[in-house]
């Protein structure tokens, strides 16, 4: 039970110190600002946001300190801990170089396995010439909190990877395809616990734990031998958990939690290999590799059943497919959905998305609809309009205009690309 009141102590200094205070609002203004990008493409490509930036960056902030409270006490209870001088920061520091290097290695698993062979290399070497090694990670500890930290990013995953979703579109076997791009980012407060010599001053919003006898549930004998006579205390910090994912097969729903489970599996998988560095170097090396090669063949695998699988969001012979519908709009109102399949408007076959926008024109406000559902169940809809209101719908098209012109986006900014599409 003190193991708990610890964790949940460090956790909520983590979001009252004014310190830390001022790196969550730092974090949170980065959030809202790749939200704010998010919601101008919904709006350009839908006609309206499907979800405000401020929602976006919300759902980002709450759901982040609840993970971050579920992560601090997986931790705690596993017995994950770190000498003062484990050299534990060179994970983020070597995160950030890999950001800088290539965004998509900006996780864990590569940084972990980086610092892992590093800190391997240099105890052979010390070890050989006799000399004390700069820092004392933990291997085992090391990589059985990047496996904990996965599983909530899978569980994170599963819950709101779906949000701020954009709708894409691509062709294959010269038809157009359409898809939705995924990209989120939580923040979490962690706690860890840091093993020092002697009681740490109050600075570190903790005091000295008092831990049950079956505690740790992973054990080391490197921790065990220094627990004798070191005193444990509980850090905050603030970590940055992040999901980008693309699908032209399912709904963005499906994607989502398809790659959560994904995830989480390879966050257990991990956590449970680490211990494997605690037998010997052939031990360590294996957890090494797995790290980050799990890792890799956890996305390869992903991407080959999105290219195996059959796209979802196709227009053909029968009718248009809608591919999202903004919400509130006419189109939501009257009952459409993404996945379904526009085959009549006003009892006229649909041949492209010209005919809808013409029968709007005819009929004024009000036009009957027929749809074929995800399920193949043909259903009439009616569906009315103010005015010159937006209907919120996006079609995929069968054919793209030989008039429209083609915007190519070979690594523009944002900023660069938005230019393009206020000149079209």
């Amino acid at each position: 039970m003190n193991v708990t009141i610890y964790t949940l102590r460090s956790v909520a200094y983590a979001i009252t110190e004014p310190s830390l205070v001022i790196v969550l609002i730092i974090l949170g203004v980065l959030f809202y600002r790749q939200n704010r990008k998010t919601a101008i493409m919904q709006k350009m490509i839908i006609g309206e946001s499907i979800n405000s930036p401020l929602e976006l960056t919300i759902s980002q902030i709450v759901i982040g300190l609840f993970a971050g409270t579920l992560a601090s006490l997986l931790l705690s209870y596993i017995g994950v801990m770190f000498p003062e001088n484990s050299g534990i920061e060179f994970l983020f520091i070597v995160s950030i170089l890999l950001m800088l290097f290539k965004p998509r290695f900006f996780c864990f698993s590569y940084s972990a396995s980086i610092l892992g062979f590093i800190y391997l290399v240099l105890r052979l070497i010390t070890d050989r010439v006799g000399t004390e090694n700069a820092f004392t990670i933990d291997l085992v500890f090391l990589f059985s909190m990047v496996g904990v930290l996965h599983f909530i990013e899978g569980l994170l995953v599963i819950i709101d990877g779906h949000k701020g979703a954009i709708p894409i579109f691509t062709t294959r076997d010269n038809k157009i395809i359409g898809g939705f791009a995924l990209k989120r980012y939580w923040a979490l407060p962690v706690a860890l616990f840091i093993i020092y010599a002697q009681t740490p001053g109050s600075t570190l919003g903790t005091i000295s734990v008092s831990t049950p006898e079956w505690w740790p549930l992973f054990k080391s004998s490197n921790t065990i031998d220094i627990l004798k006579t070191a005193v444990l205390s509980m850090i905050p910090f603030y970590g940055v958990l992040g999901y980008s994912g693309v699908t032209f097969t399912n709904d963005k729903g499906t994607k989502a939690f398809q790659s959560g489970l994904g995830i989480l599996f390879y966050g257990i998988l991990l956590t449970f290999i680490a211990q494997l560095a605690g037998l010997g170097i052939l031990g360590e090396i294996t957890a090494i590799v797995f790290c980050a090669g799990g890792h890799e063949l956890m996305l390869y695998l992903q991407r080959r059943l999105e290219i195996k699988r059959a796209p979802k969001y196709v227009s053909d012979e029968e009718g248009l497919m809608i591919l999202e519908v903004a919400p509130e709009s006419p189109a939501f109102k009257a009952g459409l959905k993404s996945g379904d399949k526009i085959i009549e408007v006003n009892g006229n076959y649909v041949s492209n998305e010209a005919t809808i926008y013409s029968e709007l024109k005819e009929s004024l406000n009000k036009v009957a609809i027929r749809i074929k559902d995800y399920k193949g169940e043909l259903k009439d809809i009616n569906l009315s309009r103010k005015g010159v209101e937006r209907l919120g719908l996006v079609l995929v098209p069968r054919v793209v205009p030989a008039e429209n012109k083609i915007i190519k986006m070979n690594g523009d900014s944002f900023k660069d690309m938005l230019d393009k599409l206020k000149k079209k």
